[in-house]
Formats: C-alpha cells, structure tokens, sequence
C-alpha cells in the first residue's frame, strides 16, 4: 500500500506538497468516502478521486525548456498569456518545477512527476541554481559580501549563503553584470535581494541547475531528459538534503 499523496502525486495532476494540501480541504475521495487524514494508505484498484475526477496513472515524462520571456509557470492564466507548458507538445499533462518570473529567460523542467518534481523544489534539498543577470547599478565589495553571506528579504527570512561573481561592469550608464549561484528557489529571490540595496534586476536568465544546462537549446526550444539525467538529479537533491 501506499500513501494517498504519493500515489496522487503519482498520477501528475500535482506535486505531493499540494496534493496534501487537498486532502485536508477535503477535496479528496477513495471508494465515495472523503478523507482528510495524511498518512491514508491506499492499495490497488482503490477509486480515487480529487475534485470530483478520477485520477490515473500516468506515463512520467521529464522535460527541459530554455524558457522565453513573456511566459507565465503556471498552468493557467485569466489574462490570457502564454503559458511554458503551451510550447511543449506532449500528451501528458505537465507542469512547471517551480517558477522563472514572466521577463525571466532559461533553464525550466517540466514534468508530471510529483516526487521528481519536489526534490527539485522543496528548500531542503540544496540544488544550486546558476543565473546570469545585468543589474541597473553597480554593487560595492562590501554589499557583494553580504548579498553572499545572506541577506533579509522583505519578508524578514534570511537568505542562504550564496556565489555572486561580477562579469563586467560599465560605469558610463552605471550598470553590472553578474553571476549568481543561489542553493534556494524563494519567490523573485534574486531581484528582491538586490531590491534590498535599492538595484533592480533588469535582465535574468537562469543557465543551470545542478550539472543541467540548455547550452543545446534556443530560447523557447525543449528536450526530453535523458534517464542518466534524471537520476542524477534525484541524486543530487539526495546529497543536498544530507548537508
């Protein structure tokens, strides 16, 4: 038997994280009864449902994007706007692993595997993620130490410690460009810390996370992973959570 998030997160229509946030709502059933409790194992040829609908297994898919600017991470989007998974023609029903902002370009993976998709997510793991960015101001030596040593976000949560590397700098239109490798994934994370010294970012791409890069792929072209690929990533998030 096994657990009734897995198994949901299993059939692709969300990640494990959420798909345990749905049975508390009570928006799952097995065999007509509604269940709220976690830990709920459930066995084969059990009938689940979420929202009403029956869920099946799925074949898991693993792809890579270099996503382009003007699309959104989400699966859908009231205004009408491109979304990533558009771009990706595939059967299944995929979704993006955490989220690239709507004007930031680079390396996205999509998938409809829940478990893969939190191990790439989920803070405890310690995937590092490469970007380059141009800053619309130039940092000092002792704003990039403390950027790298963790800084506090509006929110009050302090940042991991961090790689910057300045690329080059133009002083004429006081403008930088950088490198960042960051080993978390929290909302507009990067632009909110340099935000912090009064800088915006106005140009972010992310070119790697982990070994994984899109150095073959044109903006807005895709891949599926290799299964090499996929293991090493899971076990790479196996060696972050273990630090």
């Amino acid at each position: 038997m096994e657990r009734l998030q897995k198994v949901i997160a299993a059939s692709g229509i969300t990640s494990r994280r959420k798909a345990e946030e749905m049975i508390v709502a009570g928006r799952v059933c097995v065999n007509g009864q509604i269940i709220h409790e976690l830990g709920y194992k459930v066995k084969k040829g059990d009938q689940i449902e979420v929202d009403g609908k029956l869920i099946n297994k799925e074949n898991k898919v693993y792809y890579v994007i270099n996503k382009p600017k003007k699309t959104l991470c989400t699966l859908n989007d009231e205004h009408g706007r491109n979304m990533v998974t558009d771009l990706i023609q595939c059967s299944e029903r995929i979704y993006p692993v955490g989220r690239l902002d709507y004007d930031t370009t680079g390396l996205l993976v999509c998938t409809n595997d829940g478990d893969f998709a939190n191990c790439l997510v989920h803070p405890r793991y310690h995937i590092p993620k490469t970007y380059d960015g141009v800053l619309d101001g130039i940092l000092t030596t002792e704003q990039i130490k403390m950027i790298e040593s963790g800084v506090v976000l509006d929110d009050g949560i302090k940042t991991l410690p961090c790689k910057l590397t300045v690329t080059s700098k133009n002083f004429e239109r006081n403008m930088m460009n950088f490198t960042i490798v960051i080993k978390e994934g929290r909302n507009r994370q990067i632009k909110r810390m340099m935000e912090v010294y009064g800088l915006n970012v106005v140009r972010l791409h992310r070119r790697k996370l982990g070994f994984l890069t899109v150095n073959d792929l044109n903006i807005g072209e895709y891949r599926l992973l290799k299964p090499y690929e996929v293991k090493r990533l899971r076990r790479l998030a196996e060696e972050g959570r273990e630090k």
